[in-house]
C-alpha cells in the first residue's frame, strides 16, 4: 500500500524496482521492509544514510493492520472478508495519495470497477442489479452535481476522481451504500473543511479534497451502514 501510494502518482511501476530509500537508493532488504517492527528496530532512519522514514510509512501499516483486524472479526477468514479488505485496501490508498496530490488516479478506479461488479458474484448481500444501480447512482450523481456547479459558477467544484470513485464504491456497495457515503462525506467534509478555514483563517475558496471523505463514508457502511439505516429508519417512525 505504502508503494502504491508513493509510486503511482509518479506514474512509475509498483513491481520493478524493488522498495529502496528513496535519498541514498540502497535496496531495502527483507528484515528491514516488516511492517511497524522493522521502523522501530531502525529508529525510524535508513539502516544506510540515516534519513529519516516517514511516520506516514508505519501509520498506513498500522491502518491496515487494523482494518483486517476488524474485517476478520466481522466477516471472518472467507471470500467475503478478503474482497472487503481488498476494497478497503484501495479506499486508504485513493485517500492518501488524495491528501499529498489532490489527485485520485485512474489507473486505480477504472480497473477497480469492473473487479467490483464481478466480486458482487461472491457477495451474499447484493445482486448484480444492486451492483449495476450503484454503480449509475454513485458516478450519476457526481456527475450531476459537478455539472450543475460549473454550470452556476463557471468554474471546477469537483474533479473526475471523486466521480469515478463513488461509482466504484456504488459498484461494490450498490445504491444504497452511495446515498449513505455521500450524506456521511458530506456531513463529515463539511465539519473538518469549517474547522480547517477557522484554523487556517483562509477565504472560502479553500480547497479540501473529498476522495477521503468518501473512502470514510464507504468504509462506515462495510461495518456499520446496514445498522445505521436501520437504526435511521426506526427514529423517523
Amino acid at each position: 500500500m505504502n508503494v502504491c501510494i508513493y509510486r503511482l502518482p509518479e506514474s512509475k511501476s509498483i513491481i520493478h524496482p524493488g522498495s529502496m530509500c528513496p535519498k541514498c537508493g540502497r535496496q531495502i532488504k527483507y528484515y528491514d521492509n516488516i511492517p511497524v517492527l522493522s521502523y522501530l528496530w531502525l529508529k525510524g532512519k535508513c539502516r544506510y544514510c540515516q534519513t529519516p522514514i516517514s511516520l506516514r510509512y508505519p501509520l498506513v501499516e498500522l491502518i491496515s493492520g487494523f482494518f483486517a483486524t476488524f474485517v476478520y472479526l466481522k466477516f471472518g477468514f472467507c471470500l467475503e472478508g478478503l474482497i472487503y479488505f481488498a476494497f478497503i485496501a484501495v479506499l486508504l490508498i485513493v485517500t492518501f495519495i488524495d491528501i499529498d496530490h489532490q489527485i485520485i488516479p485512474d489507473v486505480i478506479t477504472l480497473p477497480c470497477i469492473p473487479l467490483c461488479f464481478l466480486a458482487t458474484f461472491a457477495l451474499p448481500t447484493l445482486t448484480y442489479k444492486d451492483s449495476l444501480l450503484g454503480l449509475l447512482a454513485g458516478g450519476g450523481s457526481l456527475f450531476a452535481v459537478a455539472w450543475t456547479y460549473h454550470l452556476i459558477t463557471g468554474k471546477e467544484g469537483m474533479g473526475g476522481g471523486d466521480i469515478k470513485l463513488l461509482a466504484m464504491i456504488g459498484t461494490l456497495l450498490g445504491w444504497k451504500g452511495v446515498f449513505f457515503t455521500i450524506f456521511a462525506s458530506s456531513a463529515l467534509g463539511t465539519v473538518v473543511g469549517i474547522i480547517v478555514m477557522l484554523h487556517t483563517q483562509k477565504d472560502r475558496k479553500l480547497a479540501v479534497p473529498f476522495g477521503p471523505f468518501l473512502s470514510i463514508g464507504a468504509i462506515v457502511y462495510v461495518f456499520f451502514g446496514s445498522g445505521l439505516i436501520d437504526w435511521y429508519v426506526h427514529f423517523l417512525r
